[in-house]
């Protein structure tokens, strides 16, 4: 087994793990709000972030999905050592981890059902950026509003249209994390909606 498959995860577990999982619940609890998490070294194409949150939500009880260039032999091997989480296709999967151009298409993903609508998948996305601007968000956890830069809004706005039904989002970057919950509303925002109108 090589070495970085070993290494890589929490050297403190019990703390590392217990700060990081209040930063992935604070994350959805607020929506759009950026935090820090910390911890992980996990290796290439995840980021600190991205590992830790897989240290933090996985285990042997919860079937993961490796998108595009995220399904590596590096990452398969640490994945497996360091969580147990059974690797699976898109429509079985607790969690799909991938860039957003190779998650896609959305619908592949469990998005629950009447009777239970947990059980559904959650999408943790590795942007190239990830800053409070862009997209504008309302709703449960929101107190009037927040930006988020995101990939897209239409996939997002349709999501919102599943509820309770859905998919949930945990956006990552380097050592930063926020989320998108299923319940919050998107809308472009106004200098975007003032720069369109200008340019047409």
């Amino acid at each position: 087994m090589q070495a970085n498959t070993l290494s890589g995860g929490f050297t403190d577990p019990a703390t590392q793990s217990a700060h990081a999982f209040r930063s992935v619940m604070e994350a959805m609890a607020r929506p759009g709000a950026i935090q820090d998490i910390h911890g992980a070294a996990p290796p290439a194409p995840l980021s600190p972030a991205m590992g830790a949150v897989l240290l933090t939500l996985c285990d042997t009880q919860t079937p993961v999905y490796l998108a595009g260039d995220m399904d590596c032999q590096a990452v398969r091997a640490w994945l497996a050592f360091h969580t147990g989480a059974p690797l699976v296709g898109p429509a079985h999967c607790m969690f799909a981890v991938g860039k957003w151009d190779a998650l896609a298409p959305l619908a592949v993903y469990p998005i629950g059902t009447s009777e239970y609508p947990d059980r559904s998948a959650t999408l943790i996305v590795e942007c190239s950026e990830l800053a409070a601007s862009g997209a504008t968000l309302t709703g449960p956890g929101i107190k009037e509003t927040a930006t988020l830069s995101l990939p897209e809004l239409d996939a997002f706005q349709a999501n919102r249209t599943l509820f309770p039904l859905g998919l949930d989002f945990i956006f990552t970057c380097g050592e930063r994390l926020a989320a998108l919950p299923r319940s919050t509303e998107v809308t472009r925002s106004s200098s975007e909606a003032i720069t369109q109108v200008g340019a047409s």
